[in-house]
């Protein structure tokens, strides 16, 4: 790993320069959790024209926690990731971070990285246990990765799954489907009356027809 200034050095340029390509994509910095510019010995043959950048996918860690109330909980869950990834020598691109429920599957981070993913941009999402990438569907999810050659890799830090987020996740489906099954009932209940009245009336129409042929 290089600072700025020393990968700079290395190409005979100035740090400015290197601002300047990051911010234009010619060579885009890798970051730390902080924030921090680094580059790594890759970057270093992408920019002496001996890698093309496009062999540079990216390297992300996604974290999620429900609420805003989670957020000390989402900060402990960065950093773990952040001495995960030392641990493993993985360089991390991008680090992302969302406030959403896990079964909400319209995230918008998490959306953007799944677009980013089928377009060949990601090579490896790092996350800290799989229900942080969603509720349900994970193995859905990870062969959709598996088939543009991303890599799922997942901490199984179970400590980092807050189990009252599992709570209200099988509290709001239960509500989801009482909904339902209220909604059947009532459904159920205009279809017989339907039904009842439909039948009713042919039988009131005999009997009135009956009564006027007696008159008759």
């Amino acid at each position: 790993m290089f600072k700025p200034h020393e990968f700079a050095k290395k190409l005979g340029l100035s740090v400015k320069t290197l601002q300047r390509w990051d911010a234009t994509g010619k060579l885009p910095a890798k970051r730390t959790l902080s924030g921090h510019r680094f580059y790594t010995e890759d970057d270093l043959l992408v920019a002496s024209g001996l890698r093309p950048i496009e062999a540079n996918r990216k390297v992300i860690v996604y974290c999620r926690v429900s609420s805003s109330g989670q957020r000390s909980e989402l900060k402990n869950q960065m950093l773990a990731m952040e001495a995960f990834c030392l641990g493993r020598g993985l360089v991390v691109d991008d680090w992302i971070s969302e406030i959403g429920g896990g079964l909400n599957f319209k995230r918008k981070k998490f959306l953007a990285i799944m677009l980013s993913m089928l377009k060949g941009e990601i090579s490896t999402i790092v996350i800290a246990h799989k229900d942080r990438m969603c509720r349900f569907a994970f193995e859905f999810v990870q062969e959709l990765a598996a088939s543009v050659g991303c890599e799922v890799v997942v901490a199984n830090q179970e400590s980092l799954s807050p189990q009252q987020e599992l709570v209200e996740d099988l509290m709001a489906i239960i509500h989801c489907f009482s909904c339902r099954l209220y909604g059947l009932r009532n459904y159920s209940k205009e279809i017989k009356d339907n039904l009842t009245n439909a039948i009713d009336k042919p039988v009131q129409y005999l009997s009135n027809s009956g009564n006027k042929e007696i008159q008759c």
